[in-house]
């Protein structure tokens, strides 16, 4: 009985014991191979990489050489064994144009996204950001210049629509990725310029196919809200006169501005618009109170619809349920990674809901695929220089975004 309770009192000490018995695991070799006069070609290191031998390249000199020719001896012994990318990691160089005044907050978001993307990948990186003060043919071509002389051959310049028609006129031999413009509405030819911005024209047709008449259109004063209404007019009409058996369609246009709170005068009474579907092209606060007062007003709307711009969380906690159960939303952010997602999210960044994150994390992502040929984190097509990005349905339910229609592609 002695013998067990000692028994019982070393056990623990015995399962958090360590062993000291040395490892049966054998210790790696070092051969050391003279690489002059080259001794060991091509398939000499072939057959030692069939091996399993792992290399770690160390150097002597007899002699101190200049820096050209040391560069020219290292690209000859790597041209000799053909292991340039065995061994040699490219780094990654990409620099960014930021016109502060022109976009904002989103300055510093394209910014973290773009960090956020070069620390997920395990490999040395360069970063650099280019401010100009706007998107003037001075600014912008003093900048590129600049960038050039730096040695970048590769940029992500979030700019706006009159910022790319400059860069598209100078036409820079350097590559340079747009994440906030679609190459729909621009009018390039050049190889070097890519886009990555969401096709609201294409998610437009996809809600369209979901409308009656009449269409009811609110929007804003912005370039987005502006262009936006006018292709949503015409290409419900045209698609309503492919149908002669429909009667002529109705579309009611309203602008929204800023500082409007009531749409009282709008909606109430208002038997032109009743039963319709509402096209809402206006950022999220506003959209919030146009569909409060959709309900509000007994519009009897059939549907509410809506492109990127209200795929938003914020949607979820502003609105009522009841007021937003009809409502369709378009969406590009089909795809992600974890890791990316929680690397922006330590920098205090969102690729989940935020279009023009996601999209400049894309760029970066083909851009860096582009210069080490490392495999894509995103499987997303790039056609004549633009991202072609899947379109998704969503309808915004009680806590979440769920589908309401399989996924489409262009």
């Amino acid at each position: 009985m002695k013998k067990k309770y000692i028994f019982m009192m070393l056990f623990p000490a015995l399962l958090c014991a360590k062993s000291f018995l040395i490892s049966e695991i054998p210790l790696p070799k070092t051969d050391v191979q003279n690489l002059d006069p080259y001794p060991c070609n091509k398939e000499c290191l072939q057959e030692h990489l069939e091996n399993g031998h792992i290399f770690s390249f160390l150097a002597h000199a007899d002699q101190i050489l200049e820096d050209d020719v040391l560069e020219a001896r290292r690209e000859e012994y790597l041209s000799i064994f053909n292991i340039k990318k065995i061994f040699i990691q490219s780094k990654l160089r990409i620099a960014l144009l930021l016109p502060y005044k022109k976009i904002a907050r989103y300055a510093a978001s394209t910014t973290n996204a773009s960090f956020a993307y070069m620390m997920s990948k395990n490999r040395p990186f360069e970063l650099k950001s280019y401010k100009i003060e706007d998107e003037s043919h001075e600014e912008i071509i003093s900048a590129l210049k600049k960038i050039k002389e730096d040695g970048f051959s590769y940029v992500i310049a979030p700019l706006t629509q009159d910022g790319e028609k400059i860069v598209s006129n100078i036409n820079p031999d350097i590559n340079i990725f747009f994440p906030t413009i679609n190459k729909k509405d621009t009018k390039t030819t050049s190889s070097y310029l890519h886009y990555g911005g969401i096709d609201y024209k294409a998610q437009t047709d996809l809600l369209l196919n979901e409308s009656k008449s009449p269409l009811v259109i609110f929007y804003d004063q912005s370039a987005i809200g502006v262009q936006l209404s006018k292709y949503q007019e015409q290409a419900f009409k045209s698609k309503y006169s492919q149908n002669k058996k429909d009667k002529k369609p109705i579309v009611v246009k309203f602008s929204i501005p800023q500082q409007t709170t009531n749409l009282q005068e709008q909606l109430e009474e208002n038997k032109e618009i009743n039963g319709g579907s509402f096209f809402v092209n206006t950022p999220i606060i506003k959209s919030g109170m146009i569909i409060s007062q959709l309900t509000l007003y007994d519009t009897n709307a059939t549907n509410i619809l809506s492109t990127q711009t209200n795929y938003s969380p914020l949607l979820l906690s502003m609105t009522q349920y009841q007021d937003r159960k009809n409502m369709i939303i378009a969406n590009s952010i089909t795809q992600n990674k974890d890791v990316l997602i929680e690397t922006n999210s330590l920098l205090g960044n969102d690729i989940v809901y935020d279009w023009i994150n996601y999209t400049t994390t894309v760029g970066i992502d083909y851009f860096s695929h582009l210069i080490s040929g490392e495999k894509r984190e995103y499987d997303i097509e790039h056609r004549d220089n633009q991202m072609i990005y899947p379109i998704n349905l969503l309808k915004p339910s009680v806590s979440r975004f769920i589908p309401y229609r399989l996924i489409y592609e262009e």
